[in-house]
C-alpha cells in the first residue's frame, strides 16, 4: 500500500494555505487538503534561529502524481524555499485509498 503519500507544506497565512490547497486539488494533484493552524514553528533558517506562526497543509496524492504536485507547490508557494515533505501512507482504508487514486487521476469527470 505504498502507492500513496501524505505531503506537507506550510504558509505564513491561512489565506495562502487555502489558495495553495484549492490550486492543487483543482489540478488533481491532491485528492484533498487539510489546513491546520495556526501552528507554532521553531526552526533554523538561513543560519538564524527563529520562531513563528504557520498554517500547515496536509495533502494526499499518489507516488505517480507527486513530482507534478511538488513542482506546482514550488512554483506557486509564496516562499522562495518552502518545506515540501512526503511520507508514504503505509496502510489505509481501501475506500479511502481508492478515493485518492481516482481523485488524482487526470481527466476524471468532475
Amino acid at each position: 500500500m505504498t502507492d500513496f503519500l501524505q505531503v506537507s507544506t506550510a504558509t505564513e497565512t491561512r489565506q495562502q494555505a487555502v489558495e495553495l490547497a484549492r490550486s492543487v486539488v483543482r489540478e488533481r494533484l491532491s485528492a484533498g487538503a487539510q489546513i491546520v493552524g495556526p501552528a507554532t514553528s521553531v526552526f533554523w533558517h538561513l543560519g538564524e534561529f527563529g520562531e513563528g506562526e504557520e498554517w500547515q497543509l496536509l495533502l494526499k496524492t499518489s507516488f505517480e502524481r507527486y513530482p507534478a504536485l511538488e513542482a506546482h507547490l514550488l512554483e506557486h508557494h509564496p516562499w522562495d524555499n518552502p518545506e515540501v515533505a512526503a511520507v508514504p501512507i503505509a496502510a489505509g482504508a481501501e475506500r479511502c485509498l481508492q478515493w485518492i487514486s481516482e481523485s488524482v487521476t487526470p481527466d476524471q469527470p468532475a
